[in-house]
């Protein structure tokens, strides 16, 4: 394939209803500090398309984790394909969940009816095409998620009275937060999270993720794998902007009355279509192309990663074990489609209790993502490693980042380290006080722990991983005798 659908296909895959619902949410709760991940983006571009693109790409292996048993043993690439798994499961699940979301308010349909009809047309979508039908679909997809974004824009712009308005307005709430060079690793957004920890998150995703890389390694030279990078890279901006701006909107929107508070939704991930139904409902068909948007960000990543669920379990885990003909192969793979896409479903219900969707697609990218990308950079980077500091790298690291993770969970970070901003509900039509007690969070004991080690923004996790996989993998290493590597 050329660069161009490629592409566009990259940038389909991780951009999902996610970003669609998720990012505005982030931007009117914390401001629009987060648009600073356009600069992660071009780290990671370079990044990957220098150091992991060529050597997957000359390989030219059908599952990335075939690159870890060359360079260590079939025991870390079985272990880097069943972590990928994990990771892929959970994060679908996620983006299953967002678009459902949205149906719901937008329609009344019943949650868990679309939830449960999202992942059987997904599924069926991915078992019955192919990679290339995933490819093209996506180019659409594209399209559609920037048309959603864009009219929630201008509709705005024009209901406001002007881009002033809406600048003017997130400035006086405190929105336009960009530069902040606190370098307190506590912090959830700075300048340093959001662009240190963006980089190692989206090389995670770009550089060795088996969905992205099984796209870019089908281009028809080296050159158009490249080309394919780095012309994603604009498109990702765009989605970034547009879906930062529309945060702008919506609090410019809902500056003097938030809804969340006003208890006019149930999630703080309902908020962008409330708000599509509140200012476009006049014009018919408008607010299904916002539905249409979230679902293609959701169809286009959940293709993608059962797709790659499926590749990567029959080159991994069937193909060097079990003795099959490519017929045989072929029926196994539908199988797997078929089987993923129910798992994801399952995912689905676990995804409904993480909080805010855009955290917690990141926390999970990043606590498995990072100790992988961390094992791929000590075997490419460091020829002495060898697969007893591979393996002790990779647990060390799984261990860490699970470890901060779930602490993070189980005791959120306190006002003062993730600082959301002020939500105002003075304009509101509602009888009653203002009701706050979403946002109020009990006062439990919090033992040390809580607020030094489980506070570490969740931008941090993917990096904590990956330094803690090389570091403990090169000690390791050169403990137990190291060798030279023929890659």
């Amino acid at each position: 394939m050329t660069a161009v659908p490629v592409a566009l296909s990259l940038t389909a895959s991780f951009m999902s209803a996610i970003t669609v619902l998720g990012t505005p949410v982030e931007v009117y709760q914390y401001g629009a500090i987060f648009i600073l991940i356009c600069f992660s983006y071009v780290l990671m571009v370079a990044v990957s398309s220098e150091i992991f693109l060529p050597i997957f790409y000359r390989l030219g292996i059908t599952s990335t984790y075939e690159y870890l048993e060359m360079r260590y043993n079939k025991v870390i690439r079985l272990f880097g394909t069943v972590l990928f798994i994990i990771q892929t499961v959970l994060y679908t699940g996620l983006v299953i969940y967002a678009p459902a979301l949205a149906l719901n308010q937008v329609t009344g349909v019943d949650l868990w009816g679309a939830v449960i009809s999202t992942g059987v047309v997904c599924t069926l979508y991915c078992t019955l095409g192919g990679l290339k039908a995933v490819v093209w679909t996506d180019v659409f997809q594209v399209g559609i998620m920037l048309a959603g974004l864009l009219a929630v824009i201008i509709q705005s712009v024009l209901l406001q009275g002007g881009f002033n308005t809406i600048i003017s307005d997130s400035a006086q709430g405190g929105r336009l937060n960009l530069w902040d060079f606190d370098p307190n690793p506590l912090r959830r957004h700075t300048f340093w999270s959001i662009t240190v920890g963006g980089t190692f998150l989206w090389t995670s995703v770009y550089g060795i993720n088996q969905a992205q890389v099984q796209r870019y390694i089908s281009c028809k030279s080296l050159f158009h794998a490249k080309m394919a990078l780095y012309i994603n890279l604009v498109s990702l901006w765009a989605v970034a902007i547009c879906s930062v701006f529309s945060g702008l909107c919506l609090y410019s929107v809902y500056k003097s009355c938030d809804p969340w508070t006003a208890r006019k939704v149930s999630a703080l991930d309902q908020l962008m279509p409330y708000l599509v139904l509140d200012i476009l409902r006049e014009y018919p068909g408008v607010p299904g192309l916002f539905v249409a948007a979230a679902y293609s960000g959701t169809l286009s990543t959940v293709s993608s990663s059962v797709n790659a669920l499926a590749a990567v379990t029959i080159a991994d885990v069937i193909r060097p074990y079990l003795n099959l003909s490519e017929k045989q192969l072929s029926w196994a793979s539908k199988g797997l489609s078929l089987f993923y896409g129910a798992v994801c479903i399952g995912m689905a219900g676990v995804a409904s209790l993480m909080g805010g969707m855009l955290q917690a697609a990141i926390s999970i990218v990043g606590v498995v993502g990072g100790p992988l990308l961390g094992l791929f950079s000590l075997g490419i980077l460091f020829p002495c490693a060898n697969a007893k500091g591979g393996l002790a790298g990779l647990l060390s690291g799984l261990a860490l980042s699970l470890w901060v993770c779930i602490g993070a969970q189980i005791y959120p970070p306190q006002p003062e380290n993730s600082r959301p901003l002020p939500l105002e509900t003075h304009g509101c039509n509602i009888s009653g006080s203002s009701n706050w007690t979403a946002n109020t969070e009990e006062n439990l004991e919090r033992p040390f722990l809580a607020d030094n080690w489980y506070s570490l923004s969740y931008l941090y996790f993917g990096p904590l991983g990956t330094v803690t996989v090389i570091t403990v993998g090169l000690i390791v290493s050169i403990l137990s005798g190291m060798r030279l590597s023929d890659m």
